[in-house]
């Protein structure tokens, strides 16, 4: 069963979020009292190039086993360490299709958009960290590791021990790509 292990937000563009006991997801803007939050892209470089253009990352979700995985290459990463809103528990968020519809807790509804790109701001807060937040498959192509961005479809509080339900869209599936 997936569950919500963590929610964090930050009103400033910090790199990591605090820990919350809940937030609570706006319908086409994001987490409330997040710098994130809002109808068209929040992200600094995305606001440089284009200001108009939507916000596809209105909510950023990493996979609670991705900071174990680090954790065993010597990383120290907790909940909210590496931006994200959501933390989750036994979701394999990057192998879902774009276009999953994720139901948690009692109201809220998340479309994941794509992939989170990894970037320079990881390894400023440990030192490797962006390139353990990569790697290669087995035919060589690139593999991003550092959770997943969506759009909030409805709103709610979003609280740990929160219930996730997965909803694929129809086939045939899109796989993730960076937004």
């Amino acid at each position: 069963m997936a569950t919500v292990e963590a929610v964090s937000l930050s009103g400033g563009h910090t790199f990591s979020k605090q820990n919350a006991a809940s937030i609570t997801l706006i319908p086409g803007l994001g987490v409330e009292g997040d710098a994130h939050n809002g109808a068209t892209v929040k992200h600094r470089s995305r606001v440089a190039r284009d200001p108009n253009q939507p916000n596809l990352r209105q909510v950023h979700l990493v996979h609670a086993e991705l900071h174990e995985q680090l954790a065993s290459e010597g990383f120290t990463v907790a909940a909210g360490d590496m931006g994200e809103n959501i933390t989750t528990r036994g979701l394999d968020l990057p192998a879902l299709p774009t276009g999953t519809r994720l139901a948690i807790g009692r109201a809220a509804i998340v479309e994941v958009t794509g992939l989170r790109n990894p970037c320079a701001q990881l390894d400023g807060f440990q030192q490797g960290l962006m390139a353990a937040c990569l790697d290669r498959d087995d035919a060589g192509n690139l593999v991003r590791k550092a959770g997943v961005m969506g759009i909030v479809l409805a709103g709610g509080a979003v609280a740990p021990g929160d219930a996730i339900t997965v909803l694929l869209p129809a086939l045939p599936h899109r796989p993730l790509e960076p937004v």
